[in-house]
């Protein structure tokens, strides 16, 4: 389905559901909008946020004909302990025969990502990422440059605190953004500039995608005067 998230286009959750994981899950938006969407009875969330595997969905990006930069489980972690290793390699068979889409699959269990990579078939139009919100989670950045895709990026969102010393070689583009909504965790202006600048040291495209608060349209994503949505040339 379309999606006001700005770095895709599209978003497809095969499976749905997630658990807290990390200091980032806080306060998950995927969690109060399965909430939200259980209340107005909508099927796929009759389980509210419990991991489900929906494999009617499975192949679902074969029937979109246009090309698209698609989104995979923005409403879950594709890496859940919860979800067996057939569907998580099933759903990644149907991104490589779907070879005209750009697939973003995005997750914090680095280590499950790593586990499984040597049995996934890496083709050009998956792009894996982690998520780092703070330094205890710069290890998934390490776990992300071992494994086999051929386009690898961070998502620091929500960005915590500096992160600063994260080691960009290996990294095909960075994404940074603050936390919104009523209880968001302020982000420090310096903390952005750190990892912009290192993008650009590193030649990295950078995506700076908001500044969050409780009003983060009025925040905008501006940076110095500037505004940062660079994509991967790939």
């Amino acid at each position: 389905m379309p999606t006001k998230i700005e770095w895709t286009e599209e978003t497809w959750n095969p499976t749905t559901g997630c658990t807290k994981y990390s200091e980032g899950c806080e306060h998950c938006y995927a969690a109060s909008f399965a909430k939200r969407l259980k209340a107005m009875g909508n099927a796929r969330y009759v389980n509210g946020f419990k991991v489900t595997v929906h494999r009617d969905l499975f192949q679902k990006p074969l029937k979109w004909v246009k090309p698209r930069r698609i989104f995979v489980d923005s409403m879950s972690d594709l890496f859940h302990d919860d979800i067996s290793d057939e569907d998580i390699l099933a759903i990644f068979k149907t991104m490589n025969e779907a070879s005209w889409h750009t697939f973003q699959v995005l997750t914090k269990r680095s280590g499950r990502l790593l586990e499984l990579s040597s049995q996934i078939n890496w083709t050009d139009n998956i792009w894996m990422g982690v998520s780092v919100e703070n330094q205890k989670a710069i290890y998934r950045c390490e776990d992300l440059k071992q494994t086999g895709a051929k386009v690898k990026f961070i998502s620091a969102e929500p960005l915590l605190e500096s992160i600063s010393d994260i080691n960009l070689l290996g990294i095909d583009w960075l994404i940074v953004g603050g936390e919104s909504g009523v209880k968001s965790r302020p982000m420090d202006e310096s903390w952005v500039i750190e990892l912009r600048d290192l993008a650009i040291k590193n030649n990295v495209p950078f995506f700076f995608k908001q500044w969050g608060g409780f009003n983060k349209k009025s925040n905008g994503s501006e940076l110095q005067g500037k505004y940062y949505k660079e994509y991967p040339n790939k």
